[in-house]
């Protein structure tokens, strides 16, 4: 089979199950199986796919047509730039979350005190990841209730180089107490879609730990901001992401905790103690 002739199938059997980025994933996977990028690809209609990377690619667009995450099937997707290894275990990041990296990258260089930054919901690492590579000076721990997600993250932190103190444990509660002072920035993604959200059909193929927050949403960013109130030192800053509806409620729980609003990015919140 061609190039040609392995992407015209591809695309009618994704598109024939509803898949609306069915070329834009059929030329994704060719390009995973034949080396080859896309201009490649698309310059070169004729050219012959070796029998192993057509019984591969075959394999991965049936995996597609059952709705699976592209980034599931290739066993990676990119975030800010970079390139992160994610399976069933973990989220896929979002392109929203990105805001996160570049506000509490804002905060470490305009306040030079800040040593630590603690991402708790860690998932794939990718959040905690990029900032110490983007702030290479910080001090960088994470935690994740989910042991399977840890590893993940670990993977990760290795594929980049970036030495990451990881933690298994709920929330907050696993990092070591002499981490917690007022040099200390929290990024926290926790899970905040309501239970009765809907989600799409590849999402729903992700840990619905990492996406449901309860009735509305925000089940876990309670548990989270009761265990910052009962901290004796504070970090000065708290980053959480959720969708904009709930940014109230969410200002109200910080502000129990003696965190006010400074700024709000799109799904972003920036907290100060």
């Amino acid at each position: 089979m061609t190039n040609k002739q392995a992407l015209d199938w591809a695309m009618s059997l994704l598109e024939a199950n509803n898949i609306s980025t069915a070329r834009l994933d059929s030329l994704v996977l060719l390009e995973d199986n034949t080396g080859l990028d896309r201009a490649q690809i698309l310059t070169y209609p004729d050219k012959e796919i070796t029998p192993s990377n057509l019984t591969e690619f075959k394999k991965q667009i049936r995996q597609r047509t059952k709705h699976y995450p592209l980034a599931y099937i290739r066993g990676k997707t990119e975030f800010y730039a970079r390139d992160f290894i994610v399976n069933h275990h973990v989220l896929e990041p979002r392109p929203e979350s990105e805001a996160i990296i570049e506000e509490a990258t804002s905060i470490i260089k305009q306040y030079s005190e800040i040593i630590s930054v603690i991402d708790v919901g860690t998932g794939s690492g990718a959040l905690i990841i990029n900032l110490k590579l983007e702030n290479p000076t910080i001090n960088a721990y994470a935690t994740d209730n989910s042991k399977s997600s840890i590893k993940v993250a670990l993977k990760n932190a290795k594929l980049h180089e970036t030495n990451i103190n990881f933690f298994e444990g709920n929330l907050i509660n696993p990092i070591p107490k002499q981490t917690w002072n007022s040099k200390a920035v929290i990024v926290a993604n926790l899970p905040y879609v309501p239970q009765d959200w809907y989600i799409n059909p590849p999402a729903m193929r992700e840990p619905k730990r990492a996406i449901y927050g309860g009735k509305d949403g925000l089940t876990v960013y309670r548990r989270f901001f009761i265990q910052i109130r009962e901290l004796d030192r504070k970090p000065s800053w708290i980053l959480t992401e959720s969708m904009p509806p709930q940014h109230k409620k969410l200002t109200a729980l910080a502000r129990s905790a003696g965190y006010g609003l400074v700024k709000t990015n799109d799904f972003i919140q920036i907290f100060k103690a």
